[in-house]
């Protein structure tokens, strides 16, 4: 249990414990550069929110982003409209927030977008949820309401958090800022757990000592569901989700998450440096960013970025932001501009596949009674078959509903990867058939589906990073790429960020404070420097940088 503080809780490390939502928000601003920088054109490869926050910071200091995107504005923040409706949408990519991403919620707050609960299973958002698990349902409200068996998993992940990762400390430190506790705690617990999964740390613990507990556990797990396709990961990427309350109280954002990157694009910031008033990145950029690059190279001192339209162009720096991936064989990369120990990194990067299906209906249908039990028709669903997770979202009783028919990852998204949209609803609609055996979904369904396969899409090829036991090696030296100080000379200038770079991989808090180091290199690549009132990650980086294990 946690106990009531008077600090709120943030993504403030464990890795990294530095203030980017403080850094952001500081009088002083982010730094300032030479006045014979000011308006020097920077290349911003990628339009997702780590690239947007990064051009549109790197515009208020004063520079001329020059942003290249492959597909639409938003990257993984894409909200699809249904075709003639165009306030239902589905959200194929990022879709819960949780309020512990300070970093992350300044851009909502700067933007003015409004947000709302999440239906996550057992939420008061969600109208009910539904457990299917080996053939037996239940249905329940509150966790209170859950069959013993379960209720003691709960108590279980609680007692192998307390008992082998020292929660409750923990979170107290994050929530204090007390960088000195995180560092002493959390340096600890990498040299101990880097080698070990998830599925390890469980069954390690007595208190999973039976299978059946660790098959609940990674059926239902505790906050958003299921944790059964995060076992063979590192157990650090899940301890830093849980110790920051990441998985907990996630919002959504009204109107699509792919507003933000979007209102990024058009916002004109207050006093920005060296532009007038009402200077915003689509008017820097002309209104629409630049195609693809195809292929990076080091001409002297300057970046060459060349892109689709086979336009060349030279670069004093250029922020990198797609999945790492990309850069072994869809960007033309010049091995120079990173060191062998970081393409290393890059090569032994993992991505978890996910899939999504989505449709529309004419209301929502799942609030209405079963006059049998009282309850409601259905409710968030989360169940062993391939749906494997369905949500259930909706904008009151006159207006359509949205449901998300399959939310799936790895294995169970690979066996629906083949087949279309359509087919994908046949199969999901007969799995459900099963535990809702008096519910006609399909006659609720108005139009066709919408869906998705991440590791399918050409510029993601998966839906995020997943580091697997023993990575932390790997991680650490990608998101230390923006310290270039002393490096080589031709690995200078170039900079990666993105949530895969981040220790947060899948959470826009991880893209967006990423993106910070970047903009941070890149000031101080130019000569620039940050107030001493404020400094920067780059500058407090000997004192807060993750911890180096021995190889």
């Amino acid at each position: 249990m946690t106990l009531a503080s008077p600090h709120p809780m943030t993504m403030f490390g464990p890795d990294f414990p530095f203030g980017y939502d403080d850094w952001l928000t500081h009088p002083a601003g982010l730094g300032r550069l030479p006045e014979h920088r000011l308006g020097t054109p920077v290349a911003v490869v990628g339009g997702g929110i780590s690239g947007l926050v990064a051009a549109y910071e790197l515009m208020k200091l004063g520079l001329r982003p020059v942003l290249h995107e492959a597909g639409e504005l938003g990257g993984r923040m894409r909200s699809a409209a249904f075709p003639g409706h165009p306030d239902s949408f589905a959200e194929l990519g990022a879709m819960r927030f949780p309020p512990s991403a300070s970093t992350l919620f300044h851009y909502i707050g700067l933007l003015g977008l409004a947000t709302r609960p999440f239906p996550n299973p057992l939420s008061a958002a969600a109208p009910s949820t539904v457990i299917d698990l080996g053939g037996v349902v239940h249905r329940v409200r509150t966790a209170g309401e859950l069959p013993a068996d379960y209720l003691q998993v709960a108590d279980a992940w609680d007692k192998v958090l307390q008992d082998r990762a020292e929660r409750s400390s923990m979170e107290d430190a994050i929530r204090r800022r007390d960088v000195r506790a995180i560092k002493a705690l959390w340096n600890r617990l990498v040299a101990e757990l880097d080698d070990e999964s998830f599925y390890g740390f469980l069954a390690s613990s007595s208190a999973f000592g039976s299978f059946r507990s660790r098959e609940i556990f990674g059926q239902i797990g505790f906050g958003t569901g299921g944790w059964d396709t995060d076992f063979p990961n590192s157990i650090l990427e899940i301890l830093r989700v849980v110790f920051t309350h990441a998985d907990e109280d996630q919002v959504s954002i009204t109107g699509g998450a792919q507003r933000l990157p979007a209102g990024l694009w058009t916002h004109a910031p207050e006093n920005p440096v060296h532009w007038p008033a009402g200077t915003t990145l689509s008017s820097l950029n002309s209104g629409a960013p630049r195609p693809a690059v195809t292929r990076l190279r080091r001409s002297g001192e300057a970046i060459t970025v060349e892109d689709a339209s086979g336009t060349r162009r030279d670069f004093a720096a250029a922020v990198f932001t797609p999945h790492v991936w990309t850069l072994l064989g869809h960007v033309d990369c010049a091995p120079e501009l990173l060191s062998s120990p970081q393409w290393t990194a890059i090569e032994r990067t993992h991505y978890m596949g996910s899939s999504k299906l989505f449709v529309l209906t004419d209301r929502p249908f799942w609030r209405d009674l079963d006059p049998a039990t009282g309850r409601d028709v259905m409710g968030m669903t989360l169940t062993d078959r391939s749906p494997r997770g369905v949500y259930l979202f909706e904008d009151g009783p006159g207006r359509p509903g949205v449901m998300c028919l399959s939310y799936s990852w790895n294995d169970d998204s690979a066996k629906v990867r083949t087949l279309g949209a359509a087919q994908r609803m046949d199969v999901v609609l007969r799995q459900l058939k099963a535990i809702y055996p008096d519910v006609d979904i399909a006659s609720h369904i108005i139009g066709g589906p919408i869906g998705i396969t991440w590791e399918h899409e050409p510029h993601f090829l998966g839906a995020f990073r997943a580091s697997l036991p023993g990575h932390y090696r790997y991680q650490r030296r990608l998101f230390t790429q923006f310290m270039q100080r002393g490096e080589p000379r031709a690995q200078r200038g170039f900079f990666l960020c993105g949530d895969d770079i981040s220790w947060t991989a899948g959470f826009a808090e991880g893209a967006v404070t990423t993106a910070l180091n970047a903009v941070w290199g890149v000031l101080d690549h130019l000569g620039g420097a940050t107030a001493p009132e404020n400094p920067g990650p780059g500058d407090r980086f000997a004192e807060l940088a993750p911890v180096e294990l021995p190889r």
